[in-house]
């Protein structure tokens, strides 16, 4: 009869269980938690340990600290929760990491060190739930020989070979609610109000949630504008009678012939958009007369609680990254292709930014209601 083994023995290397890990990494987004709720209890009731690697790719070169394992209790109650509970951000590049040199931070290329702390914690996947950056780093450590599986998250839907990422159905709800709100307040000091809104090169969020929100003026990056023609909507509306307006801009749009504006950038982050608001309100009060103000979402898009769609997409995402794992398909990205889930390859879903066509059957429903993209 063979020995049985002590509670404190470990198991011969022939039993050990897959282990997986999971991170999030980029901005955080309504439905990150929802992705590792599911990716764990499917992992976990097929024979896999997880592992949750805190703040993206930059725990990877802490493994001490930032590395721990998840059970069930772990995710208990997580689902409806913004946020992520493995935590994140957007300077973790390891390819790119940011290191001080004197009084001067540069940034330095990690990505050995990390590979080496996949190994050495015993890893068999990862799974990497993120927006372009983070999956363009995906991608990179793929290259290396890392067993990856990517998960599209992006407030913003500019991941292409995904129908919709979750995370942008809850913020295109609070972006709408937020501009119905201001209709009153707009009405009751016959004002002009600019909300700017996220959305980086891609104009969805502004598309989405302006017609949804009935703005008067939608401002994307993927038609440049001229404020000759925003001040000219914004006049007939006034003179029509209807003595206040909404603008809707996104973060990334810009007047023609005019660079994007932005709030600089520091090392190992993106550039950082914005501003746009605040220009567009004192450029329509200066030529029309007309009080303006500007407010700007920011951060407040990618809180609270995910909308339904955006659970149960997440939920799906997450549980078929686990089986894409299970399978050994690595280098791979989960998609919608509705009504199905399906798997491209990183290197497809990234070739190119999915951005509003001009052609889109909601800029065309928004230009036969009257609504203006400041181009005419």
């Amino acid at each position: 009869m063979a020995k049985r083994p002590k509670k404190n023995d470990s198991p011969p290397a022939a039993a050990r269980r897959p282990r997986m890990g999971i991170l999030t990494g980029g901005g955080d987004c309504p439905g990150l938690n929802a992705v590792i709720r599911a990716a764990v209890k499917t992992a976990l009731n097929t024979g896999w340990e997880v592992c949750g690697i805190r703040e993206g790719f930059a725990g990877l070169l802490k493994p001490e600290t930032a590395v721990r394992p998840l059970g069930p209790e772990d995710v208990k109650g997580i689902l409806n929760m913004g946020g992520t509970i493995l935590g994140t951000t957007n300077r973790g590049n390891p390819f790119a990491f940011p290191v001080r040199q004197g009084k001067e931070w540069v940034e330095k290329d990690r990505s050995d060190e990390a590979l080496a702390n996949f190994k050495k914690l015993g890893l068999d996947a990862l799974i990497v739930i993120g927006g372009d950056g983070t999956l363009g780093i995906a991608r990179r450590f793929f290259q290396k020989g890392l067993p990856v599986i990517g998960v599209p998250k992006t407030i913003d839907n500019d991941i292409s070979a995904t129908v919709i990422t979750f995370g942008f159905d809850t913020a295109v709800s609070t972006a709408t609610d937020a501009i119905d709100k201001l209709h009153s307040t707009a009405e009751s000091h016959q004002r002009v109000m600019v909300v700017e809104v996220m959305g980086r090169y891609a104009g969805w969020i502004a598309l989405h949630s302006g017609v949804a929100g009935g703005a008067d003026v939608i401002l994307i990056p993927e038609i440049p504008f001229r404020l000759k023609h925003v001040v000219a909507k914004i006049q007939a509306r006034y003179a029509a009678g209807r003595r206040f307006a909404i603008v809707v801009a996104a973060e990334g749009a810009a007047a023609q012939g005019e660079a994007l504006r932005t709030r600089g950038k520091k090392v190992g982050q993106e550039v950082r958009l914005g501003g746009i608001g605040e220009y567009v309100a004192v450029e329509i009060e200066r030529r029309t007369g007309y009080e303006a103000r500007s407010l700007v979402l920011g951060h407040l898009q990618r809180g609270g609680h995910p909308t339904t769609f955006d659970r149960l997409l997440a939920t799906r995402f997450g549980s078929a990254a686990v089986r894409l794992a299970r399978e050994g398909f690595f280098g791979q990205m989960v998609a919608l292709d509705p009504p199905h889930i399906k798997s491209v390859p990183l290197e497809d879903a990234l070739d190119r930014m999915n951005r509003v066509p001009l052609t889109s059957d909601i800029v065309r429903a928004a230009r036969d209601m009257g609504i203006s993209f400041g181009d005419a």
